[in-house]
């Protein structure tokens, strides 16, 4: 008998039993969904935040204070430790210490509440200098960003999120108005522009003002959670992070490079590390969503040998018509592997339907960019995947409905 032969009467056996069919493929249809929302969500976040750190420009360093972390929840660590300080901007700001470098950007952050009338808004403070700007792109929808003599003089001035704005200032101009934060009067000097959620801040709901003032008034803190260093050219990455490192290991009487206070990171670094941790996270939440395959694969199986004691007859029928072993293996295991493969491509449509859907959601409530990525790769593992399921669990059965006898099955009621 022709494979054609064999696969159509195979489509035709699943197809007069239709609801026991949908129902066999569920833990597939199942299984593979969840892999392609996982692989497809997984690269989708992996390129937003790639793109913000790009965006900000190839010519950055990023110190952060504390040991390097060797996980991701040894991230948090860094936020608490005080190893930088204001001797190591001053030096880092001297051209002859680091001779690549253009800016040095300082950052402090932490949570309040700003307050004005009867409206309040609870988000985040940042604490920097007007380098800040450039290094997030960030634009004004009204009034200034405060200059530097603002740094230096810590005078009371913030610029506002627009979030912020709106719900301070419902009716009213922000800009010349002051906001409490901590008891303290804060003139408003500029609101940002609608700019949305991003990977790393939300400016939307972000106070900005100068660091001095965050540092001793608002946090109550000495140190900087982090540091950007403006390289002038790309090619001067790496002198320039061995020359960040030299000088702070001998601001802090570092000998023992293993014993680093503080970790340097290039935009290079930050996108493999992002690209290691999502890989890592849509591995383990791939394997966790294959046990669906699995139990599914065991379902099939399970149906399949209830199909193969309730078709006894035919299978005697068709051996006592000519049909050899081969051919009724080759039908049962046809069966199985169409029964996956539909699953396969039944959960590739709807795991393609619920990642555009989150998508939408992610980009509609939170404000994020975040566009779909279509998992191309997942897709074909995943039909792959679903057709090695049909023949290894389909094989069992389908030896079962050829080693019949052909009397014996004609005899069977």
């Amino acid at each position: 008998m022709r494979l054609w032969d064999t696969i159509r009467m195979a489509a035709i056996g699943l197809a007069t039993h239709r609801s026991r069919s949908l129902l066999t493929i569920l833990g597939i249809v199942i299984g593979i969904g969840a892999i392609i929302v996982v692989v497809a969500l997984g690269e989708s976040g992996k390129q937003l935040i790639v793109g913000e750190i790009q965006n900000m420009g190839p010519k950055n360093v990023f110190i952060v204070p504390g040991r390097e972390p060797t996980d991701v929840g040894g991230a948090g660590s860094t936020l608490f430790t005080d190893s930088l300080r204001e001797s190591d901007l001053r030096d880092l700001e001297e051209k002859a210490n680091v001779p690549n470098a253009v800016s040095v950007t300082p950052i402090v952050f932490g949570n309040i509440t700003s307050i004005f009338e009867n409206e309040s808004y609870m988000g985040l403070i940042m604490g920097s200098t007007p380098d800040l700007v450039r290094l997030f792109d960030l634009t004004l929808a009204t009034g200034d960003f405060f200059p530097d003599e603002s740094v230096r003089q810590k005078e009371e001035v913030v610029v506002i999120g627009k979030k912020v704005a709106d719900e301070l200032f419902p009716t009213q101009d922000p800009v010349g108005q002051k906001i409490k934060i901590k008891n303290k009067n804060y003139r408003v000097v500029g609101v940002l522009a609608q700019k949305g959620q991003g990977s790393f801040v939300n400016f939307d709901e972000t106070v900005i003002a100068p660091y001095t003032i965050v540092q001793q008034y608002i946090l109550g803190i000495k140190h900087f959670q982090r540091m950007v260093v403006e390289v002038d050219e790309e090619v001067n990455i790496a002198n320039a992070s061995r020359d960040i490192e030299t000088l702070l290991r001998n601001n802090h009487d570092i000998d023992d490079p293993t014993k680093d206070d503080f970790f340097i990171m290039t935009q290079d670094d930050i996108v493999e590390r992002i690209g290691t941790v999502t890989n890592i996270m849509t591995i383990l939440l791939s394997a966790v969503a294959a046990i669906s395959l699995i139990v599914g694969g065991v379902g099939i199986m399970n149906i399949m040998l209830v199909s193969v004691m309730e078709r006894t007859r035919e299978i005697g029928l068709r051996k006592a018509l000519g049909a050899t072993n081969r051919d009724i293996l080759q039908q049962f295991l046809s069966e199985a592997i169409i029964l996956t493969f539909s699953g396969g491509v039944i959960g590739l449509i709807i795991g393609v339907a619920i990642g555009i859907t989150i998508s939408l959601l992610i980009k509609y409530m939170f404000g994020i960019a975040f566009t779909f990525i279509f998992p191309v790769g997942g897709a074909i593992a995943g039909l792959a995947v679903s057709t090695i399921v049909g023949f290894v669990f389909g094989i069992f059965p389908a030896r079962k409905a050829a080693q019949k006898s052909p009397m014996e099955a004609l005899r069977y009621e």
